[in-house]
Order: C-alpha cells, then sequence, then structure tokens
C-alpha cells in the first residue's frame, strides 16, 4: 500500500558498528568485544518504519563512496526507500560506533563523512525535490552540524505551506545554535521529541506541561507529541487547549534501540494516510512497543503486524486491516 503525503528525510543515514563489550577499558586499555553488528542507522530507521506501513519514503540526504556508502545504499534499496542525490565521490558516508556494555548502556563516538558537508547546490536540489503534501523529516543531529545546518535551517524555512514540516529535535538540541534552530522551530507543524529533550528544550520535567510550552514556540496550526516510553506519549494536537495522553501498550521489551525512530516514522506514515493525529499517536505508541521486543535498530512493523495488536476498531480506522 502506498500514501499519496510522502516520507522525506532531509537528515543524516549513517553505518552503525556496533560492539558489546564486557565492560568500557580504562583509558588507554583494550578489552575484547563478544558481537559485532554493522548496519545503516541514523535516520534509516525512521524512513524504515514509515516504510513498512506502506509510506513512500525518500532519502534527500548525502551519501558517499566507499563501504559505508554502499552498505546505506543497499540498506535503502532493500526497503523500498528512494534517493534524492547521487553518490559523492569525494569520500565515504560517515559511521557511528556504538560499545554496549555488560550492563546494556551504550556509549557512542560518531564520525561524518560526505553527510557532514553539503553544498549549497544539494541544498537547493533537495529543496526541488519536495512536492506539495509531502511530509519533511529534520532531525537535530543534522541542524548541530556546522555546514549542514544553517543549509537545512534556510532550505526548511523557505519550503512552501502544502509542505508539512516534522521535527526530532534529538538528544543534542541544546547545542543546536538559536539562529538555525529558531528558523526551523517557526516552520514546524509537528515537533517529536522524549521526555528529556523536552526538558533540555522547555526547562520543566513534566511532559503534558512540556508539550504545551514546545507547541507555543511553533508556528500556528502545529502540534507535538512528548515520547514517554512504556507510558505512551503526551500530544498538544493543533488547535486544542487540552493537552491528551495517549497511553502505551504493555509488552517485554528486549531492546529499546530505535523505538523512538519507529515512533516517529509510524507517526508521519499514518498522518500521511489523513487519519487524526490523536489516532496517528495510538498507533504510534504500538509501532514502539513492537519494535523494542525485537533486537536491533531498524524494527518497525508491518501493517499488518501494527493491525493485529490494535484491533480491528482502531486498525480499520488506520487503513491497516
Amino acid at each position: 500500500m502506498t500514501t499519496d503525503s510522502r516520507v522525506v528525510l532531509v537528515g543524516n543515514v549513517i553505518a552503525d558498528l556496533v560492539i558489546d563489550v564486557p565492560a568500557l577499558p580504562e583509558r588507554g586499555g583494550d578489552v575484547i568485544g563478544t558481537r559485532t553488528e554493522l548496519y545503516a542507522g541514523g535516520g534509516f530507521n525512521t524512513l524504515t518504519a514509515a516504510r513498512r506501513l506502506g509510506a513512500e519514503a525518500v532519502y534527500a540526504g548525502l551519501h558517499g563512496t566507499g563501504p559505508y556508502g554502499e552498505l546505506v545504499r543497499a540498506s535503502l534499496a532493500a526497503e523500498g526507500i528512494g534517493l534524492v542525490l547521487p553518490a559523492r565521490s569525494d569520500g565515504d558516508t560517515g559511521f557511528c560506533v556504538a560499545l554496549v556494555d555488560g550492563g546494556g548502556e551504550r556509549t557512542f563516538v560518531t564520525s561524518f563523512g560526505v553527510d557532514a558537508r553539503m553544498t549549497s547546490d544539494e541544498a537547493e536540489t533537495i529543496a526541488a525535490s519536495v512536492r506539495g503534501g509531502d511530509l519533511v523529516q529534520v532531525s537535530g543531529y543534522s541542524l548541530v552540524m556546522a555546514v549542514n545546518g544553517p543549509l537545512l535551517s534556510r532550505m526548511i524555512a523557505g519550503l512552501p505551506d502544502d509542505v508539512r514540516v516534522c521535527l526530532d529535535p534529538a538528544p543534542l538540541v541544546a547545542d543546536i545554535p538559536a539562529e538555525v534552530l529558531n528558523p526551523v522551530l517557526a516552520r514546524t507543524d509537528w515537533l517529536s521529541c522524549n521526555a528529556r529533550e523536552a526538558q533540555l528544550m522547555t526547562g520543566t520535567a513534566e511532559p503534558r506541561e512540556a508539550a504545551l510550552v514546545l507547541r507555543g514556540r511553533l508556528r500556528s496550526g502545529a502540534g507535538t507529541v512528548v515520547r514517554a516510553d512504556k507510558d505512551g506519549c503526551w500530544l498538544a494536537a493543533p488547535h486544542l487547549h487540552d493537552v491528551v495522553h495517549v497511553p502505551g501498550f504493555p509488552v517485554d521489551a528486549v531492546d529499546s534501540n530505535g523505538a523512538g525512530d519507529a515512533h516517529v516514522g509510524a507517526f508521519l506514515a499514518l498522518l500521511g494516510r489523513g487519519v487524526s493525529a490523536h489516532d496517528a499517536a495510538r498507533g504510534a505508541n504500538a509501532a514502539a512497543a513492537l519494535a523494542v521486543t525485537r533486537r536491533g535498530p531498524a524494527t518497525g512493523p508491518t501493517s499488518g503486524e501494527l493491525a493485529a495488536l490494535l484491533g480491528e476498531d482502531i486498525s480499520g480506522a488506520l487503513g491497516l486491516s
């Protein structure tokens, strides 16, 4: 199934190198990894979650020539996700090393490649590729980059009104320069973040209040979603005074990696199908719940899997059954 609204990611898809270690080494030390995996990560997880629910998904970001660029393109092609830009010939795609210790804590080191060196011509090509009705997803990881951030900020601020801009501010939101972030917020139609990010942006730890404050920083008619993990999310829908709690789904979680991406991708895919924000949030909660029951990053469910969890009433309203 496809929908009329495409999900277009203007962020980054990079390679993730994940190594399980018994404990992090001391400075100057070494440890032996017990398991190693290499796969596409970053914005790939959001695109995949949307694509598996029937949305047409497009990667409008940078990718290089080399083993990581090849991995990214092969992974996107396997999920049926389209590309906007050709491969850059002046370097490879970046990668992230994630060290996972015996307690499940993740420590990251990211090395960007050509994906951090956008040109103004590439930004113009991306802008020209966006169609009316598209849902354009941008991440704080892209906005924090010294080169890409200002280019993307100007591009997003100039998108036509019939394009819906969706922002996931990401954990580094406090490091995004105000002159980059503020124009994006002023053009954002939907902001989705977790409770920690909401607190960083508002100074309040209460997700309901944070959702309302964040909506006030966006343009008229915009909405916010504050994700609360197993507790679901808080929804400040456009033009409604009250903030609504949308409950989560109890599951036995085995890996929370990528749950937020699955939530964002599912929410956008369902919005693109024309369902209400509340129903899209409920569907996104279910998608995130299913994602944490599987190991790996890109674990968003298919439409059939989501429909089975939601039941006939809601899945029918979402066009899943």
